[in-house]
């Protein structure tokens, strides 16, 4: 067992029985319930209740970014209600990025707030969502954009859960596990170009150093004035084009076009390919605006397209693309804004780029 201390929470990384039943014994709650999705519930709920020895009661909800709205928080809220929950509840969310945020988000608004525990299960929510309070939902098709800042009581960081999930979710939390050493850790870098087959990984050597890099990040900059800033690289442009591969939704490309909508043909992508879309679009721009070396952005480049999948990005796609960068919530007086690297392992936070040479990175991406 590892663990983490934070300022006010601690990670652990390990089996996640024993610290649960300390969290629990000491907490004295009236009542635990656990939030789960479908997939969850089948396939990690029966683990999580081998693990434990108390009551709870589950509250089960669908699958899937489409999901993380107001409509299945009031579901959620609803059932929370019926089952009794009170403030000296709990609330365990059992699952990936979109139940613990959106099941944080609940227990931070729910009664002005009950504790909550985050029991990430897939590799994406053990690396990235685990850690910093962020808590939001999506909201007229742009993510994370209704939320707040709340820590959990606790986070449990099991990987027998990853021995649950496909490829295709191994590689989505991968996408955050080099965006760290990107960002913050060259060594770290270098100890990931070892990797050839994501689903041979022992997972449980990389969560550590990962989870710490987030965490120095985290605990230096809590409410994302400054540093913490540095964890959006990849994410401004990727954040765009995932919304834009999953939309549904009628959204206004501009106030000239009320009437128009982003209808997307395209498949929809993991988030994980996202930021590794993003990450080769803003490494570029590394490449432009900070000086970021050819030799490095083509070792970035590469190391992407071993794992992902290129995805079908057209100049069509550009207007509902920068339809929802304009709707970033990074974004500081209708400029966009970004996080670029001036060389492996270094950040630097709010770099305004126009809109031509966005234009530029997503066209090296086509290429």
């Amino acid at each position: 067992m590892v663990t983490l201390h934070l300022n006010d929470y601690d990670i652990s990384i390990g089996e996640m029985g024993k610290p649960l039943q300390r969290l629990i014994a000491a907490g004295n709650y009236t009542k635990i319930a656990v939030l789960v999705d479908n997939n969850t519930y089948r396939h990690c709920f029966p683990y999580f209740l081998q693990n434990i020895d108390f009551e709870v009661v589950a509250i089960e909800i669908p699958a899937g970014e489409l999901h993380k709205g107001l409509d299945t928080c009031r579901f959620i809220w609803s059932e929370m209600m019926r089952l009794g929950l009170d403030r000296h509840s709990l609330l365990i969310n059992l699952g990936g990025g979109v139940i613990g945020d959106m099941g944080g988000f609940c227990a931070a608004t729910y009664l002005r707030g009950i504790d909550f525990v985050q029991v990430p299960t897939t590799l994406l929510s053990q690396v990235d969502a685990s850690v910093g309070g962020k808590l939001a939902i999506d909201f007229n098709g742009v993510k994370n954009s209704i939320g707040v800042f709340q820590n959990p009581v606790a986070v449990l960081v099991d990987p027998a859960f990853l021995r649950t999930l496909p490829l295709t979710e191994i590689r989505s939390g991968f996408a955050e596990v080099f965006k760290h050493a990107l960002i913050a850790d060259a060594d770290q870098w270098r100890n990931l170009q070892q990797i050839n087959d994501l689903m041979t990984v022992d997972w449980a050597s990389y969560l550590a150093p990962s989870l710490a890099i987030k965490q120095r990040i985290v605990e230096e900059d809590p409410t994302e004035k400054g540093i913490r800033k540095a964890l959006n690289f990849g994410h401004t442009i990727g954040h765009a084009v995932e919304s834009y591969s999953i939309a549904d939704w009628g959204f206004r490309i501009s106030d000239s076009a009320p009437q128009s909508e982003i209808r997307n043909p395209k498949s929809e992508m993991s988030h994980g390919e996202a930021v590794a879309l993003g990450i080769i679009c803003e490494a570029w721009l590394s490449h432009k605006m900070l000086g970021l070396s050819a030799s490095e952005l083509n070792e970035i480049v590469a190391f992407v397209k071993r794992f992902y999948p290129h995805w079908p990005l057209a100049e069509e796609d550009f207007p509902a693309v920068f339809a929802l960068l304009k709707k970033d919530k990074k974004n500081v007086g209708g400029r966009i804004n970004f996080t670029l690297l001036p060389a492996i392992g270094e950040a630097r936070i709010d770099q305004f780029c126009e809109v031509v040479v966005i234009e530029e990175a997503l066209r090296f991406y086509m290429q």
